[in-house]
């Protein structure tokens, strides 16, 4: 996975992801119809509460060759993904969350018919690999990633787990999420199914306080209205807040001179100094990565030569891998100019569409019969992501 998060003493990463479906005008189903099962009382938001397997414990990858390949599949995702939103960026600070992206159009996979789903496989760097095997290598990423491993060997009460990964699917009272996809979705994505009128005020207001909620009240105001035909919207909302394994003293920051495309300005710098600080150079950047005190890692990445979306758009999985490998222990000085990024991703939509991805397509309508009970069109209308 990679992401990109703010620099602070403390840092913390805030994503939020929405994927909205819709379905041709004049096709509604039946009002009163439910999400997953479990009785929708008028304007009150229901969660539909099914019980979920646990999640996978990881393998050795010659156990489950599916996982790495998927796990590889997500980084290249990333790499390509960052590089096509941060174009559209400019000179100015970005931040994407590929993985919040990744992880729901993986949990689509199940609801994505026959003909699209290869295309979709492929876009997702999965190509090859079959549904069950993408959900048993989501189950054992969210395993990983959240370290629910670590409560075999902690006591679960001391443990601080520095990541937060929550799914959910908000589906219309109007038709009935299939009861095989919402089961899948708590399985191997720990997905909730919530009940919630799009035709209402009340629709925007559950999803933008689930979006608060899940991220400790910092990403808020997500959406601002939904199309009334839209039927379903998948949410991924990911929050990391971590310290640093090696802290900066806040006494040693100073005011210095920061070089942005923009032109030279005034930023703060923080300071770390001293032996065994872990570097990686060679001819095209230098690099060092930023351990957390709970087991995470912030790599901070400067190309010697041209800019980093040059850098960006070059990078790939292996050269990051090479990266990883190839640092040792030196001593020296790191200074780190203070900021915070907050941005709302413009065009996710568009750029998934450029990598490939199926869904979007009204005239296909990929999710029909996959997604809904009901006989009608279905088909993702847009993407939305906000990120701090």
């Amino acid at each position: 996975m990679v992401i990109y998060v703010t620099l602070k003493k403390n840092a913390r990463l805030l994503a939020a992801c929405l994927f909205m479906a819709a379905v041709l005008a004049g096709c509604q189903g039946e009002p009163g119809r439910i999400g997953a099962g479990g009785a929708v009382e008028d304007g009150i938001l229901h969660v539909t509460q099914l019980s979920a397997r646990e999640l996978q414990a990881p393998e050795y990858g010659w156990q489950f060759p599916a996982a790495s390949a998927a796990a590889d599949g997500a980084n290249h995702f990333a790499f390509r993904l960052s590089a096509m939103l941060a174009e559209s960026a400019a000179n100015d600070n970005f931040v994407v969350s590929p993985y919040s992206v990744w992880l729901p159009l993986a949990a689509l996979v199940n609801a994505t018919d026959a003909q699209s789903r290869p295309a979709l496989m492929e876009a997702l760097g999965a190509a090859g690999i079959a549904a069950e095997d993408m959900n048993a290598a989501a189950s054992r990423m969210l395993y990983d990633l959240t370290k629910l491993r670590n409560k075999e060997y902690a006591d679960e009460s001391a443990y601080y787990n520095p990541l937060r990964i929550v799914n959910a699917v908000f589906v219309d009272n109007d038709v009935t999420l299939k009861r095989e996809f919402a089961q899948t979705f708590a399985d191997y994505y720990r997905g909730t199914s919530i009940n919630v009128d799009f035709s209402s005020r009340d629709a925007v207001d559950a999803v933008n306080r689930w979006a608060s909620e899940s991220t400790d009240g910092l990403i808020e105001d997500l959406i601002q209205e939904f199309d009334p035909l839209t039927v379903a919207v998948m949410a991924n909302a990911i929050y990391f807040s971590d310290r640093w394994g090696w802290e900066f003293d806040p006494a040693l920051t100073k005011e210095g001179v920061f070089h942005s495309p923009a032109g030279d300005m005034a930023a703060y710098y923080m300071l770390r100094e001293g032996d065994a600080q872990i570097y990686y150079e060679d001819d095209r950047v230098q690099a060092m990565p930023l351990y957390f005190k709970n087991g995470g890692v912030l790599y901070i990445i400067l190309p010697k030569a041209g800019n980093a979306l040059e850098l960006l758009s070059s990078m790939t999985h292996e050269y990051f891998g090479e990266i990883q490998a190839g640092a040792i222990q030196a001593t020296g000085k790191l200074l780190l100019p203070r900021f915070s990024v907050e941005n709302e991703i413009k065009g996710l939509k568009e750029t998934l569409e450029a990598l490939g991805v199926p869904l979007f397509d009204r005239a296909s309508a990929p999710l029909t019969g996959g997604l809904i009970e009901e006989a009608m069109p279905v088909w993702l209308s847009d993407a939305i992501q906000k990120a701090v």
